[in-house]
């Protein structure tokens, strides 16, 4: 089933609710308290903050998004909270040193990529959908509200944060201001009387914090629900694009397919519980066969998600064929101006180097060129070795023009403009 294929379900059953909100969870605190709540009927308002550090994701941030759908698809009103404000402060969740803050503008840009992205995931019916800022109540707050905020809590509770203790054993400074984020990312859950506050692994202190501040404003408290942080690509770290170990929610359907191909093999029960719908007796079947199987399911029940109506054969043909050393058809095809010949140190040619920058496989000349010494580059399905080498103009007219491929599933074809 795809993401545009479910309607909203009402009054589902607590216990078949539960069952599907408690898929992949890691912490729940508390079913009790989750089921409660259910029992009442009411739509829920369930909170999912963010403070857009960076304007593009993927499957990584898709684990949580997918759970927030999950709430959606059951009747309930999903927040995405962005973190405006408190992406001022930084967030040290995991860090060893004091965060870089973002200003009010930056953090506002990356915002509206990180909501274009997350469309891909959440039903954007307002019934089910509000979208929120935390500058709308925090930037309001006077130095006398932060003094009675910071009074609910005290400085033992805060420092029972791992990274912060681990940082003082250490002598790492800690600022004033990092102490203060768990409260003011709390307060949020105030200001939006939340019953459930989703988070990563990493966000559990956090989100307890505000369902402990709830209670002392006199709200009932959020429950909340943790999932974890899904392992990239290399089998080891969680998935990162500054670690180059990720599946980009906008990534081409024939290269999510490709990258999902790759998955390590211990991790794709992980995978199929986190970012597909599949029955655990159709998970077991699969893990019981061949991985390759295995792999392919995944793989186009993923695809399937994010590019509803995608080709899935075509995208599998193309991995087969470049994992048996093939040129898939329809690359990408990039014209190079005759005036990148005619600027050239010997007209009529141009080095090699800056065509693979100019296919956008590398962003600069001496990426490029440790490309080629690396062996990292095909020219026609054959290795390119030399980093000083040079492109005649003929080779860009020819038939079908010039094929690169980087790796084994990076491809462009350069060919002259008229």
């Amino acid at each position: 089933m795809t993401n545009v294929e479910t309607e909203i379900r009402r009054n589902v059953p607590v216990a078949e609710q539960l069952e599907v909100l408690k898929r992949g969870v890691v912490d729940l605190v508390s079913e009790a308290d989750l089921r409660r709540k259910l029992e009442k009927g009411a739509p829920l308002r369930v909170k999912l903050g963010a403070d857009p550090t960076r304007p593009d994701l993927h499957l990584g941030h898709a684990v949580i998004l997918r759970k927030m759908r999950q709430f959606q698809d059951l009747g309930h009103k999903v927040i995405m909270l962005i973190g405006d404000f408190t992406a001022t402060i930084g967030d040290p969740t995991g860090k060893s040193k004091t965060r870089p803050p973002l200003s009010l503008e930056e953090a506002r840009a990356n915002a509206q990529s990180y909501l274009e992205q997350c469309r891909l995931i959440l039903r954007q019916e307002p019934e089910v959908l509000e979208i929120r800022y935390n500058s709308e109540w925090l930037e309001q707050m006077g130095y006398k509200d932060i003094i009675g905020l910071t009074a609910k809590y005290t400085v033992a509770r805060i420092l029972e944060r791992d990274d912060f203790t681990k940082r003082l054993q250490a002598g790492t400074p800690v600022s004033m201001h990092e102490l203060l984020y768990p409260l003011t990312q709390g307060y949020d859950s105030v200001a939006l009387n939340a019953d459930v506050e989703l988070g990563g692994t990493d966000q559990l202190f956090n989100n307890l914090v505000g369902r402990a501040l709830q209670k002392d404003y006199g709200q009932e408290p959020q429950v909340v629900l943790t999932l974890p942080l899904l392992v990239g690509l290399d089998g080891v770290e969680k998935m990162s694009k500054s670690l180059d170990n990720y599946i980009g929610l906008t990534d081409e359907p024939h290269v999510m397919f490709a990258k999902l191909m790759k998955v390590p093999d211990p991790l794709l029960e992980n995978y199929f519980t986190l970012l597909t719908d599949l029955p655990g007796e159709r998970m077991a079947e699969l893990l019981a066969v061949h991985p390759v199987a295995a792999h392919r399911e995944l793989a186009r029940e993923v695809v399937a998600w994010f590019h509803p109506g995608a080709d899935l054969d075509s995208a599998e043909a193309r991995f087969r064929s470049v994992a048996k050393g093939g040129i898939p058809e329809n690359l990408p095809t990039v014209s190079v101006a005759a005036a990148e010949l005619d600027d050239s140190v010997d007209p009529g040619r141009i080095s090699m180097a800056k065509l693979v920058v100019l296919a956008g496989l590398e962003p600069s000349n001496g990426a490029a060129r440790k490309l080629i010494q690396n062996r990292g580059l095909k020219v026609h399905g054959e290795p390119y070795v030399d980093p000083q080498g040079q492109v005649q103009r003929t080779d860009l007219e020819k038939e079908g023009g010039l094929v690169l491929q980087k790796g084994k599933d990076k491809f462009a074809r350069l060919v002259l403009s008229s």
